[in-house]
Order: structure tokens, then C-alpha cells, then sequence
């Protein structure tokens, strides 16, 4: 999640917004792996990185020196934002012998450890407990008895907070400890290599830099009309405290955030209406997925439900009113009904912080907030070239709002600054909303690959296997799930990969990583997956895929263009 309470994920933001042909390919044939970029000569091949160059890395670590030097700039890189891409762009660039320094405003670890990925999974971690010990049924059919459950508010908001404040020490001292430089303030870009930062009623500094990555994150996204007061009326920044628990909470948007807050909100006894702008829930996922995690994950809760409808104005609790939430008609605008409730979160997605970056001083325009890059990172300005030597990654660039796809890209710009060109495949970053059950996903949905498929004229096919057939699901007691494979069946190439089941966000890395390394089904099918295990729900999906007759394994082929 880049959210997950800190992301949403269009269904454009799946397809990683480039042409697949030039997210998996380097110039002059090569194909590009999507987690290391490194050359591969041959696919069934794999070359570790050299000890010497990581002694080096080591050596420059510990003075935080550039290898060759940094050429008269203060650093060989500056980071603006010290979230999770800025903070693995800076650990990458150490290991690379980069004099290395991060700019953070705020503090260390950005949106996703302190309003996001981790203070969300800590908040899911107890609606999952809870869910459990109130599902009497699921207990009594593996002979368990267990007596009333309850919850302490203030304890599950603590648990939350201390494990952000714990990730985000981590992050602090790896950085502290790998000699990266850590500036408090808030960036500007200058001049071309130019940053001054600073914080309030203190005097600026300037300082140089070679390369400087924008990694400066999201807010969250609120619609006109919409009074925020962090109490009644609220986004997920404000959710993560769990402050209180209302009996009855509108969500204002039925992506990943609004699906995970309503699986802790009604886990805790609180009631639940969807406000979804479009006319199904789920807009961004697989139709089927999010048909059948509308059986298991909403039907059977308290949750109920209005599609096709915008929140047009929506006033706080006060005066001992209740939240009025007023309701148009998403295609007419005409009133539709207004909800009384006792509190709303608003879900409605992320919006880019690069507001006060000084990007005029470049010639940059931003695109709806976004800054606009290559498919490289290179940012790129008002008259479309590569303005030399500055990056953007992470939600700031819009490409793939996840926290992870943003050190990924942060780690692709540190190798393009190093001397090996590096193109990120956004395809083969996966994807998870971490309800319960889980759902996953990588590449593209089926409408997607269809329509990809009607344009290149080749033939997709999709298989499916269910968790029901799983003994470690059994066994558990959790057969509610499905896996879902979409391919070539001409080459055996693997557009997208969803699943939904228990520990669905674990298993899909399988998939992730075979797209990245342009693994075909008809290889990946011979891989040995323990007994018994969940591993084995995708073992069985990839056994079932068909691919054409004549179509070789890749293992016997040399990587071309």
C-alpha cells in the first residue's frame, strides 16, 4: 500500500504508464532485469556481483567519499525527501562509493513508516487477531474454544505509533552508520546542481551536488467540498491514530486504503459505507478479483455501499449533528440523498508534494502536481528534454504510487548515475492490499492484457486455481481464494499475475520476479515448491498454463532483442 493507507493504484498506474518493449529491453539487445538491470548473456545464467567492487563501496562508505572523487561538488548526490525511495536511493548510492547526503523536512522515513505502509499493517495485524477470535465457526472447526475478545483503543493506536517510531530509528541509524549525510530542512532546487535547505527562523545554506533525485512523497488527495477537522471528518493521516472507534464511518473511496480501513473499522465493531465514484467497488483491481473480494471482504460484513455517486460537500460532526455527507449522482450531478453518519474517512487517493521544490528555476513544469520524467527518471522540462543530472522518483513522479516501487526506481537512478544504464520494468512490481484475506497482484489485469493483446495481435489466456485445493490452506482452515494467471500462449510470456487468499502479498513474488527476469511458464512450471505449502496454489496455476506447440523453453535460447 503505497498505501496499504499511504497509495492508491489506478488501473494506468498498474500498466507502469511505458511500453512494455522498453521497460524489458537495453540498447543493443540486452534484456534489462527489472530488480538489478544487470546484462544477462544467457537467461539460465546468473553472474554475483564482484567482491572487489563491494570492498570498494565499503572503503568509500566509511569516509563517505566518492571513489574518483566528487569533481568539485559538495556531494556526487543529493536527495530531497528521506521517505523509502530516498532512503534506499542513499543506501544504494553509498554501496556505489557516491558521497551521499538526504534532505528530509519532516521526518525520516517519510509517508510510509510515519502515515502509511507501516503504522496501516500494524493497525491490520490487530484486525486480523480480532477477526479470528470473533469468527466462532473458524474456532470451533479446528477444536479451539476461546471466550469473548476485546480490544484496548489506546493500545492498538500505541502499537501502531511505536512501530513506526521503531522503523523509523532503523532507517535513521543505516543511513547514519553508511556515512550518509542527513540535512534537516526543507529542499529547494536552486539552479541546475543547486539546493538550498532549511528550516524555519534558522538562515539557509546552499550546497552542490552532481545529481539530485526529488523523492518528496504524497499527501493525501481531499475533493472540493470536503471540510477535513481530523476528527469526524478525516483522511487516513489522521485514521492511523485511531483516535476513536465510531459506530458507524463512511470511506470515501473503495481503493486499497479505503478496503484495508474498512477491514480494521469492522473488525472493531464499527459499521461501514462505501462511497465509490464509479459504478463498482474495486475500481483498480482485476474485475474478477474484485468480484469475488466483494463476496468474501464486504457481503458478509457490516458494509454497505453506493456506487456511482461523488461526496459533493461533506460538513464535521458538530453541535451534536452528525457528519452530513451530500450525494450526486456521478454522471447527472443531480442530489441523490444525503448520509448522516458519525464520522468519514476520505479515501480518495494521493496527491504529489512538490509544491516550494523550486522547479521554475529549471524550466519544469509539473503535470497535475507530478513531475514529469523519462522512463530513466530523468526529469524533464517545459520544452520535453532531459534536464541533466536530476531524477524524480516515487509518488512525486506518479508512475506507480508504492513505496517500494519508489526505492526500486531510487536504486535504478543510483545505477544510471554509476555508469550502467538501468530501465526499471514497472510491470514486474507487485502489488498487495492487506485485508483479510490478502490480494495481490502483478502486471496487467485481463481487460488490460486484452486490450494489449488486440492491438499487437497475439493470443492471451488465463488459468486459475483456488486456494480450496491447497492443503496448507486447508489446514488452516482459509480455503477462501483464488490465483489467476494471464498469458501469452503463444510465447508463454506472463503479463500479470492476481491472487486472493491467505498471505496473498507473500505469495506473489514468484510472479513478480519471474516478469522481472523474463521467465516464461513453460519454464517456470519445473520449479520445485515445498510440500505442503501455499507456494504450491501459483505451482499449480503455472502447471496449468497451456503455451502453443513448437514454442521452445527459453533456457535453450540466447537473449535477443
Amino acid at each position: 500500500m503505497q498505501s496499504t493507507a499511504a497509495v492508491s493504484l489506478s488501473a494506468s498506474a498498474i500498466a507502469g504508464g511505458g511500453a512494455r518493449s522498453e521497460a524489458t529491453r537495453r540498447p543493443g539487445g540486452l534484456r534489462v532485469c527489472g530488480l538489478r538491470g544487470e546484462a544477462l548473456a544467457c537467461p539460465s545464467l546468473r553472474i554475483s556481483p564482484v567482491p572487489a567492487r563491494l570492498a570498494v563501496a565499503r572503503a568509500a562508505a566509511a569516509t563517505n567519499g566518492a571513489v574518483a572523487g566528487s569533481g568539485g561538488f559538495d556531494y556526487d548526490l543529493v536527495i530531497i525527501g528521506a521517505g523509502v525511495g530516498g532512503h534506499g536511493a542513499a543506501l544504494h548510492a553509498v554501496e556505489e562509493g557516491l558521497k551521499t547526503a538526504i534532505i528530509e523536512g519532516d521526518v525520516v522515513g517519510g509517508t510510509c513508516v510515519n502515515r502509511g505502509c507501516v503504522p496501516s499493517k500494524a493497525l491490520l495485524a490487530v484486525s486480523g487477531r480480532m477477526r479470528e477470535l470473533h469468527d466462532e465457526h473458524h474456532m470451533k472447526s479446528l477444536g479451539l474454544q476461546v471466550s469473548s475478545a476485546g480490544y484496548d483503543r489506546q493500545a492498538v493506536a500505541d502499537h501502531a505509533n511505536n512501530l513506526a517510531s521503531k522503523i523509523r530509528s532503523n532507517l535513521t541509524n543505516s543511513m547514519k552508520a553508511l556515512g550518509v549525510d542527513i540535512l534537516t530542512g526543507v529542499g529547494t532546487i536552486v539552479g541546475k546542481q543547486k539546493v538550498r535547505y532549511g528550516k524555519a527562523g534558522l538562515p539557509d545554506k546552499e550546497i552542490t551536488a552532481r545529481n539530485i533525485i526529488i523523492a518528496t512523497g504524497s499527501t493525501p488527495f481531499v475533493p472540493k467540498g470536503i471540510e477535513i477537522d481530523g476528527k469526524t471528518v478525516f483522511t487516513s493521516d489522521h485514521a492511523l491514530k485511531l483516535e476513536s472507534v465510531p459506530d458507524w464511518i463512511a470511506i470515501v473511496g473503495s481503493g486499497y486504503i479505503g478496503l484495508e480501513f474498512s477491514d480494521v473499522y469492522t473488525a472493531l465493531g464499527s459499521e461501514v459505507t462505501f462511497v465509490e465514484a464509479l459504478d463498482q467497488l474495486m475500481p483498480g483491481f482485476d474485475p474478477e478479483i474484485a468480484k469475488l473480494a466483494q463476496r468474501v471482504l464486504i457481503n458478509p460484513r457490516k458494509i454497505d455501499y453506493h456506487t456511482g455517486v461523488f461526496a459533493s460537500k461533506i460538513t464535521p460532526a458538530k453541535d451534536g449533528k452528525p457528519v452530513l455527507i451530500e450525494l450526486i449522482d456521478a454522471k447527472t450531478k443531480e442530489h441523490k440523498e444525503t448520509l448522516e453518519v458519525d464520522a468519514a474517512l476520505i479515501a480518495t487517493g494521493r496527491a504529489p508534494f512538490t509544491k516550494g521544490l523550486g522547479l521554475e528555476n529549471i524550466n519544469v513544469v509539473t503535470q497535475r502536481g507530478f513531475v514529469p520524467v523519462d522512463e530513466r527518471m530523468r526529469v524533464m522540462d517545459a520544452d520535453g528534454n532531459v534536464v541533466p543530472n536530476l531524477y524524480c522518483i516515487g509518488d512525486a513522479n506518479g508512475k506507480l504510487m508504492l513505496a517500494h516501487a519508489a526505492s526500486a526506481q531510487g536504486i535504478s537512478v543510483v545505477e544510471q548515475i554509476s555508469g550502467k544504464d538501468h530501465i526499471l520494468n514497472h510491470l514486474s512490481i507487485p502489488a498487495a492490499c492487506f485485508t483479510h484475506p490478502e490480494i495481490s497482484m502483478v502486471g496487467l489485469t485481463e481487460p488490460q492484457a486484452r486490450e494489449q493483446a488486440d492491438k499487437e495481435g497475439f493470443e492471451v489466456d488465463v488459468v486459475k486455481t483456488s486456494f480450496k485445493a491447497n492443503t496448507k490452506a486447508l489446514a488452516e482452515n482459509e480455503g477462501d481464494g483464488i490465483a489467476k494467471l494471464i498469458y501469452r500462449r503463444d510465447t508463454g510470456e506472463i503479463l500479470g499475475v492476481h491472487i486472493l487468499g491467505l498471505h496473498a502479498a507473500d505469495l506473489i513474488h514468484e510472479a513478480s520476479n519471474a516478469i522481472a527476469l523474463g521467465t516464461r511458464v513453460q519454464d517456470i512450471k519445473f520449479a520445485v515448491h515445498a510440500h505442503p505449502t501455499l507456494s504450491e496454489v501459483l505451482d499449480e496455476l503455472f502447471k496449468a498454463a497451456k503455451v502453443n506447440s513448437g514454442v521452445s523453453h527459453s533456457v535453450n535460447e540466447p537473449v535477443a532483442a
